[in-house]
């Protein structure tokens, strides 16, 4: 089977080509070959690689920026999946699409399941959402993942974000009202890897393979605040060279560090379904922090 990895270069792209290497041809392009924001790269590069399978790891992730930019995000994030998912369906490909815990407005005091309600605050989220509607109105094999609070020793996240502040800076404020999952690009891309598996091996036998939502997060949620000291802690213990401490890290309310985009409170997925469905492991958010650690202090 060929497989087509759209957003080559983002934390999960990058991720993929390793994971999903064994399982088939690979194919991995990035904006320049495939720009979700231009309909007519998207279907140029359907033409030309007439994949079997495709995994859209391309997004605007810009959470801030989207409130100034709503369309161009809606473009990339909701109408880019919408005409993927419209190609798929004509070539009978499966279309593997991530999404996000933006979706959910956050006031839920347990873990969201796939099936509650959701109300995006955010253009982001907002856009996110179109982009999993769209897909779900034109394409019945499809798997859409949502995750949290990516992270990996490629491109921008929290972890980078806070450790860059903490060589220069002894204090740090950060926010300790806002909870979620921590959850590696690895680990996305290794989850994704067996789904697509068990997807092959259905297509050889007269088993249905169970397509639809689930959400794909590391086990166990923290507060950014308890994230960030384990982040500096780690750091320290690896042997990078840091002014802050975890004892330096003061915990704020979410009032007190106002962002131009709303962020849900409760970032908690429930990943009951996905660990049922497809007897997937997930490891402790803790795990893959130390690795991704580990891997920015190897550079």
């Amino acid at each position: 089977m060929k497989i087509l990895i759209i957003g080559k270069n983002g934390q999960v792209g990058h991720a993929l080509q390793g994971s999903l290497a064994p399982l088939g041809e690979l194919v991995a392009v990035d904006r320049q070959d495939c720009d979700l924001a231009n309909p007519a790269t998207i279907q140029a590069t359907l033409n030309v690689h007439q994949p079997d399978i495709i995994v859209n790891a391309a997004a605007y992730t810009a959470v801030d920026r989207a409130e100034a930019e709503p369309e161009l995000a809606m473009q990339i994030n909701g109408i880019g999946p919408e005409l993927l998912a419209k190609a798929a369906s004509a070539s009978g490909a499966l279309l593997v699409h991530y999404s996000t815990d933006y979706v959910f407005d956050g006031h839920k005091p347990a873990a969201y399941v796939e099936s509650d309600e959701v109300a995006p605050q955010s253009s982001y989220g907002r856009s996110k959402l179109a982009g999993e509607q769209g897909i779900v109105r034109h394409l019945p094999q499809h798997l859409i993942l949502r995750t949290s609070w990516v992270h990996s020793e490629h491109g921008g996240n929290f972890i980078k974000t806070i450790l860059r502040i903490a060589q220069n800076q002894e204090q740090l404020n950060i926010v300790a009202d806002q909870v979620g999952a921590p959850t590696s690009a690895a680990l996305i891309a290794d989850v994704t890897a067996q789904l697509i598996a068990r997807y092959q091996q259905s297509k050889g036998t007269t088993g249905k393979f169970a397509y639809g939502c689930y959400h794909l997060t590391a086990a166990g949620h923290t507060s950014w605040y308890e994230y960030a000291r384990l982040v500096v802690r780690l750091a320290r213990e690896a042997g990078m060279a840091l002014q802050a401490s975890p004892d330096t890290i003061r915990p704020i309310p979410a009032s007190s560090y106002p962002s131009l985009a709303p962020r849900p409170a409760n970032c908690c997925l429930d990943t009951s379904k996905l660990r049922q469905t497809f007897d997937v492991s997930l490891p402790n958010w803790e795990d893959g922090v130390q690795q991704t650690i580990a891997q920015l202090a190897r550079r």
